[in-house]
């Protein structure tokens, strides 16, 4: 259906048509290659098309505006980041007020009580630890889940990513083994020593890898969300909790993505139930701010394992984790933005992102399928949603997915760099949607035969 050639010549096109309109976002590159590694902040920052980023001046609830004065309708919201809309007005207010108050005391602040019984009702774990992102979080359960059952490995889902552990940068290869993942540079160590790689949605595979009795914990996404959305089949979740409980495997859940689902995520949504809980990004309405919340058990487990000497040594915690203006910011972003009504119409809105990319699909016969999670919804290049991290991978086309960024950013509209996922904050509109519909059936027809 589509043709090579015309992708190339329209993605060619669409580049030169980026830098014809971003003259101060491509001047900005320019002085940021002089001291920024690749020109960027961030190295990952580099896979923008186009050749060079661009460059923002401002944000408020579903958009944003570059240097060069365009406007944009943000569908990345910093891969989750901005999930609660950029700058919500009562965040900002809030964070305004403890700006004038101070910003990091290494002691806990009122705010922190509110959070913690705030994440408790949500997710139903009773004690609660706080960090500025969920990578953080994550080390901190595997060195807890390592120094409770004394065992060393730790289980994965193939292609599933968790910021920047490096016990998650490993996948299966052809025959079915353990391998650092492609691209991971400087591994400390063959990632077949601290981890096994199991398949999504495989029991009869998990339980294999629980058998060798070396497992610590399982480090999982209720649903895979960096590889294209992969669902959970009926029982699968239900079944990794039974694994777990039989073979001694703590469970732990990063919902950093996965609370797209609704106010308690999709293990609340499907009733599975962590021993440890992570959750980062998005919590505190793009603050830096992550949380890992424990079970009476694990808490129980954990409150006498380091003397109370050895505690700041013990590789657990940073200076700036649960500071003033995180809690602050978590405190107001839960209470007054991710509330039932912003879910709801952030999920509805998603609802019609999805049915508008389907008609699409429908109209022009592609082979491809959109899957939507909560306010998340994503398309791949495959007629059939994928059921394993290995069959999203196999559908990746990095030129049509290029192709199509750019063309849209062209037009106003931005999407997450990484795959082709949008997300709804609680300011997007019909109107978001409706560019979007436009965009996407246009940017089609220049590629297809």
């Amino acid at each position: 259906m589509i043709s090579r050639a015309k992708l190339e010549a329209a993605f060619n096109e669409e580049v030169e048509r980026f830098v014809n309109t971003h003259p101060q976002s491509l001047a900005l590159a320019g002085q940021a290659a002089k001291h920024m590694l690749g020109g960027v902040p961030m190295s990952w920052m580099r896979k923008w098309p186009g050749g060079f980023p661009v460059f923002v001046t401002s944000a408020s609830g579903s958009h944003f505006e570059c240097v060069d004065g365009i406007d944009y309708v943000d569908f990345c919201l910093g891969d989750t980041g901005a999930m609660a809309g950029h700058s919500p007005a009562t965040t900002v207010k809030r964070l305004g007020n403890q700006l004038d108050h101070g910003f990091t005391f290494m002691l806990p602040t009122a705010d922190a009580i509110a959070v913690s019984e705030n994440l408790s009702a949500r997710f139903g774990l009773p004690y609660w630890q706080f960090t500025l992102t969920a990578t953080d979080a994550n080390r901190h359960a595997i060195r807890y889940a390592r120094a409770i059952t004394k065992r060393q490995k730790i289980a994965i889902h193939d292609y599933c990513y968790h910021g920047t552990v490096d016990e998650t940068f490993a996948t299966l290869n052809d025959e079915g083994k353990t391998v650092t993942r492609r691209g991971n540079i400087g591994a400390p160590v063959d990632a077949a020593v601290t981890t096994v790689v199991v398949e999504f949605n495989d029991l009869v595979g998990l339980e294999n890898a629980f058998a060798t009795g070396d497992i610590a914990a399982f480090l999982i996404e209720p649903a895979l969300t960096n590889i294209g959305i992969v669902l959970p089949q009926e029982g699968y979740l239900e079944g990794v909790r039974a694994l777990c409980d039989k073979y001694g495997v703590i469970l732990i859940v990063d919902e950093t993505h996965t609370f797209s689902a609704g106010m308690k995520g999709l293990s609340g949504q499907l009733g599975l139930k962590a021993d440890i809980l992570v959750i980062g990004k998005t919590i505190a309405g793009g603050i830096p701010a992550g949380a890992f919340g424990l079970s009476a058990q694990m808490e129980n487990s954990i409150i006498n394992l380091i003397d109370l000497e050895d505690i700041d040594v013990a590789g657990i915690g940073g200076t700036l984790s649960g500071n003033a203006l995180s809690m602050t910011a978590m405190k107001v972003t839960l209470e007054e933005v991710f509330t039932e009504e912003n879910f709801s119409h952030m999920t509805k809105m998603a609802t019609l992102w999805t049915a508008g990319v389907q008609k699409v699909i429908d109209k022009y016969s592609l082979p491809w399928q959109v899957s939507q999670l909560g306010c998340r919804s994503e398309y791949s290049f495959r007629p059939e949603a994928p059921v394993t991290g290995a069959e999203a991978a196999t559908a990746d086309d990095f030129e049509i997915q290029q192709y199509l960024h750019i063309y849209t950013l062209n037009r106003g509209i931005l999407m997450t760099p990484f795959h082709n996922m949008a997300l709804m904050s609680p300011s997007t509109t019909v109107e978001d949607i409706e560019l979007h519909d436009r965009v996407f059936e246009e940017s089609i027809l220049q590629i297809i035969e």
